[in-house]
């Protein structure tokens, strides 16, 4: 690491301590020719997620977006906000780890849906009924009975 105060490539860490909850790592170094200490920190790179939406729109990733949808699906449901802020965190990290930069919004649905499908499925059919846009009762009474015999969605 290139002293910020006599530009020697030469340093030595005298500390290290991890930070924000483990995912960035402080490290104390000192300079190795004017003795100079100072401050540098590491942290891994995210690569950032990019959102292909219905019309072929692209738009970064938004955690909170996917919050606001869980919070209309699962009002006044017994599920609380912790556990939508797990969900959600759960499908940011499964598409980091993807190793994927483009993800489509059909692609996010369907992980919402399998995790609350499980959690609570009143509030599986009404985000069911926003993400696949049901156009009449008919959609609505489908989906319900394919919950009920346990079929998926083809």
């Amino acid at each position: 690491m290139k002293c910020p105060y006599c530009g020697c490539k030469k340093s030595s860490v005298i500390d290290s301590r991890t930070i924000e909850d483990g995912t960035s790592i402080r490290r104390r170094r000192v300079c190795g020719q004017c003795g100079k200490r100072f401050t540098t920190y590491e942290i891994v790179e995210q690569v950032p997620l990019v959102v292909v939406k219905r019309n072929g729109n692209r738009e970064s990733f938004d955690k909170s977006k996917l919050i606001k949808g869980l919070i209309r699906a699962c009002e006044k449901r017994p599920v609380s906000l912790p556990q939508m802020e797990q969900i959600a965190g759960d499908i940011e990290q499964q598409l980091q780890e993807g190793g994927s930069k483009e993800v489509s919004t059909n692609q996010i649905g369907e992980m919402v849906m399998d995790r609350l499908k499980v959690l609570d499925e009143v509030a599986y059919v009404r985000f069911a009924s926003v993400y696949r846009r049901f156009t009449d009762s008919g959609s609505f009474v489908e989906e319900v009975n394919r919950l009920h015999t346990g079929k998926d969605r083809e």
